[in-house]
């Protein structure tokens, strides 16, 4: 549970791209738990010197990514510390979806590993952050499909967090009818209400759960949408980007965070 290497970098944005009126820092961190180094990134906009909350990202099943990355400053722009967490270890990085497969279930079917890893970066996030500006009492929690389910497992665990936003993540887990009542933090799902890989059963599962909790918790479905909507290079039957849908579902995790963090 070493924290082995932090790295700082700066990069411009080019002009082409949608973020090229912010310029953003990048903070590479190395840590390690269990034997295992990873390499998660934190992304914030260095010219806003106020102290601001911070977002916990956790990406698709494809780790982090420079798709990733592209997210996790959009998260960022102005207001928030944004870090892209890397949950398979820097040996592993994988390059088509069987691989990503593979990395995602060794997690999915070892929850306590999903957990300690999860947190570990929630740790690494708060103690990095925090002398750039971070006010670690903020915190949120934010993962697309492979990462929506960890950051509900996350939250499982009782961690302090003020939100966690799941984009057409896994709803069902081992744990849920177990420890969803565990959850302290306010929970958003954000999902395609066509998405064949997790179904409607699954929504209904997760949402009898949940009524049985006091946990503040919303689930909003999207018309004509199924998985990975927020994914621009999601092109299947299965899988693919909607960008009314997209844009539908980034304005009510601000809106969630606004709510909690505007005063």
């Amino acid at each position: 549970m070493k924290l082995i290497l932090s790295l700082l970098a700066t990069f411009a944005l080019t002009s082409g791209s949608a973020f090229a009126e912010h310029h953003f820092e990048k903070r590479v961190v190395l840590y390690e738990l269990d034997g295992v180094t990873f390499e998660s990134t934190i992304v914030y906009e260095p010219d806003n010197d106020e102290v601001r909350p911070g977002i916990l990202m956790v990406p698709n099943w494809m780790g982090p990514t420079e798709a990733s990355l592209e997210k996790a400053m959009k998260m960022a722009g102005d207001d928030y510390f944004v870090m892209m967490v890397d949950m398979y270890g820097t040996d592993t990085r994988p390059t088509n979806g069987s691989e990503a497969g593979a990395a995602a279930g060794k997690l999915r079917s070892d929850r306590n590993l999903m957990r300690a890893r999860a947190a570990k970066a929630l740790e690494v996030f708060k103690a990095e952050a925090a002398p750039l500006g971070l006010n670690v009492k903020e915190v949120a929690a934010a993962g697309f499909c492979f990462g929506g389910g960890t950051v509900l497992e996350l939250g499982r665990t009782g961690e302090s967090l003020d939100a966690i936003v799941s984009f057409h993540g896994d709803l069902i887990s081992p744990t849920l009818e177990a420890d969803a009542a565990k959850t302290t933090a306010k929970v958003l799902v954000l999902h395609g209400a066509d998405d064949p890989y997790v179904s409607q059963e699954d929504v209904e599962t997760f949402v009898s759960t949940m009524q049985d909790t006091e946990v503040d918790w919303q689930l909003v479905q999207y018309s004509d949408t199924v998985h990975s909507f927020t994914n621009p290079e999601a092109n299947s039957d299965g899988s693919r980007y909607n960008p009314t849908s997209s844009k539908r579902a980034f304005a009510a995790m601000h809106n969630l965070l606004e709510e909690l963090w505007d005063e």
